[in-house]
């Protein structure tokens, strides 16, 4: 190894880090620790016996395709599958507008590849998704975190900080947003919160980076327009991907908007990965294409249901007063809430000894805030685990209050 080795590093480099949650994962990997701290999918939820049968007939019927590159945009066919799906919700796209990734998450670095300079600022919520956070950062773009409230960010105070930012002959290069189900906090967007911020982008001219992948798993409640549907002027830019509703192994994601941004993804992506694997997106197209994925989507959707009602009913339970929690209306997580004066990084060493785990949702805050706050995923455990894992962590939750007490 060279003697100069993080001398010769990039700036870029520089501001990598490695992911809280990832790192987080590799310490609840014990089988008697019960971990609500990934946003990992349920085994049980993957179509193993259909894409052993699916993954035959894509190398029986067209293996040589298959198993070749592919065109940067992404496989024809997936592409117009999943056009023709927004089509029928309404949106007017077509395939021109959507490119094939190698999951959201490279949307996201792509994202910041594309707009961000170093010392260039975007908008996030308070809390917001830290891959997310990381992607961004790791070129160089300084984070503006905006509060929530019971609708998610709160638009008076994004308009405020716009304003700031003008004063001082500051712009903003996007705001990022996760309108359904956010992760962390489970909360969802409604419509005119949703407007209130597409309105508010138009005037100060900058982009919506609307981040979709939970957007499927509704247990109740009426869907939301997409952000992207609800804008009439190109500001906004959608990501989806199949890992929270497919399956994670696959890595297949995709982004929408207006011709010109996708051409500058094509770019980008082309000095990434070249192209997303085409064997993966040809299972995936002819999946959906047989009536699969809307069959086993229903059972996913009813599978986390049950899992969040039971946890929500331990929450009710065994949480001592002062504790409150998010009822998610779908995706993977909610959001916990300790008193004030309480810091979930306490809690979190207490857990671990009880053998229960879960994020700091400290880390989703850019401004280091949320010190009393965690995120909880309830899709990955089964229902008994999930209960078992909210009596520890309530058990924890009293022990801290003894000895905050005590000293």
């Amino acid at each position: 190894m060279i003697t100069n080795f993080e001398e010769s590093i990039s700036d870029s480099a520089k501001g990598m880090k490695r992911s809280v949650i990832r790192e987080l994962l590799k310490l609840t990997q014990r089988e008697d620790i019960i971990s609500f701290a990934g946003g990992l999918p349920a085994p049980d939820s993957f179509p193993i016996e259909e894409l052993k049968e699916i993954s035959c007939e894509v190398l029986d019927e067209d293996g040589k395709c298959a198993l070749q590159y592919g065109a940067t945009e992404g496989d024809h066919k997936l592409r117009e599958i999943l056009t023709e799906r927004y089509v029928q919700q309404g949106l007017e796209i077509t395939s021109d507008n959507l490119i094939i990734l190698s999951s959201s998450q490279q949307g996201l670095d792509l994202t910041g590849k594309i707009l961000l300079n170093r010392g260039d600022k975007f908008i996030c919520g308070l809390p917001s998704y830290l891959g997310g956070l990381s992607a961004f950062s790791s070129y160089g773009g300084i984070p503006v975190g905006i509060e929530f409230d019971k609708y998610g960010m709160r638009s008076d105070l994004l308009e405020k900080s716009l304003i700031e930012m003008q004063n001082k002959q500051e712009t903003a290069k996007f705001i990022y947003v996760i309108p359904d189900f956010q992760n962390p906090a489970g909360i969802t967007m409604p419509e005119f919160r949703r407007l209130e911020i597409i309105e508010i982008a138009k005037k100060y001219n900058v982009l919506i980076v609307e981040d979709s992948p939970y957007r499927e798993l509704r247990f109740e409640g009426e869907p939301q327009k997409m952000m992207y549907d609800l804008d009439t002027t190109g500001h906004v830019i959608t990501l989806g991907t199949f890992s929270k509703i497919f399956v994670p192994g696959f890595r297949i994601g995709w982004l929408m908007a207006h011709q010109k941004v996708i051409d500058k993804f094509v770019k980008a992506k082309q000095s990434t990965d070249l192209c997303t694997a085409s064997f993966t997106q040809k299972i995936t197209a002819k999946y959906i294409e047989k009536g699969y994925f809307d069959k086993n989507l229903k059972l996913i959707i009813d599978m986390y249901r049950k899992k969040r009602d039971v946890m929500i009913q331990a929450f009710k339970d065994f949480m001592p007063d002062g504790v409150s929690w998010t009822h998610p209306e779908g995706g993977l997580f909610l959001f916990l809430s300790l008193p004030k004066d309480m810091d979930a990084e306490d809690l979190f060493k207490i857990a671990i000894e009880k053998k229960v785990a879960f994020v700091l949702g400290s880390v989703f805050h850019c401004d280091g805030s949320g010190k009393n706050t965690m995120r909880i995923n309830f899709s990955f455990m089964d229902e008994k685990n999930n209960r078992i894992g909210v009596q520890r962590i309530a058990e924890s939750i009293k022990l801290l209050l003894q000895n905050n007490v005590e000293v």
